[in-house]
């Protein structure tokens, strides 16, 4: 389906205000909302082109600049080094409770609005993967899909890289999909068999994927952009929104 024009809000954090970028159907209605978690560098085109994706099959999308109490509203982050190394300061330098209460911050105001019918799901890629890991913790979310979440294995997310989103999974209580490429330096296969071996010890509901892919797959821009495994993948995605919301 078509989607409307791209649009924002700024929704109130006990941080500042969050500028969020807001993806819809263009036909009236009511949908199941997501919050798309970005990479280290925030709203990027491919970002938004992923964001239009979903919303085009019938969700509304809410993409959070992560780094809202950080960089100035708008700040996209370049794909080169200098960007990877503002992004990768930005992680270790936010709190890891401002992520968690902009994740409650942005599925309540997706659940107040009108065309909203109430189920809520989540999606994240890299650094968003792990933030989708941690909202899928609130007990509204009914669905969530990790593309390649960085940190988890580490437990290294947020001011003082001292995280504690293994030992919180058995909090999950929607369904899981979990994908990482197996060429994937920043997860490597160690990280992917720690990060399964919780989830079958806390007897979560989630599907495990493993595909022949470098970090980054996903991303429609750059050499390590795989075509044929993005399309796949986000199908899967959307099979489980489909089904569970």
């Amino acid at each position: 389906m078509t989607i409307q024009s791209e649009d924002f809000v700024d929704i109130p954090t006990p941080t500042g205000p969050m500028r969020t970028h807001l993806f819809k159907p263009a036909a009236e209605g009511r949908y199941p909302s997501l919050i798309l978690y970005s990479e280290i560098f925030q709203l990027t085109g491919p970002i938004r082109r992923t964001a239009a994706f979903l919303a085009g099959h019938g969700y509304i999308v809410a993409v959070p600049e992560v780094y809202h109490e950080l960089e100035t509203a708008g700040a996209v982050l370049s794909y080169d080094q200098a960007g990877a190394d503002k992004g990768n300061f930005n992680k270790f330098e936010k709190e890891l409770v401002s992520y968690d209460a902009d994740a409650r911050a942005t599925l309540d105001y997706l659940n107040a609005m009108p065309a909203c019918n109430g189920q809520l799901g989540v999606m994240g890629i890299c650094l968003g993967g792990h933030l989708a890991f941690r909202a899928a913790m609130q007990p509204d979310v009914r669905a969530t899909a990790c593309f390649y979440p960085t940190d988890i294995h580490t437990s290294t997310l947020g001011k003082g890289k001292n995280d504690n989103s293994l030992q919180r999974a058995s909090e999950i209580q929607g369904e899981l999909l979990m994908i990482f490429g197996r060429q994937d330096p920043h997860v490597p296969l160690t990280g992917r068999n720690q990060i399964r071996a919780r989830l079958e010890e806390a007897n979560l509901l989630y599907s495990w994927h493993e595909v022949n892919a470098a970090h980054a797959f996903l991303r429609d821009e750059g050499p390590r952009y795989d075509p044929v495994l993005a399309l796949q993948c986000l199908n899967l995605a959307l099979e489980l929104f489909h089904r569970k919301l």
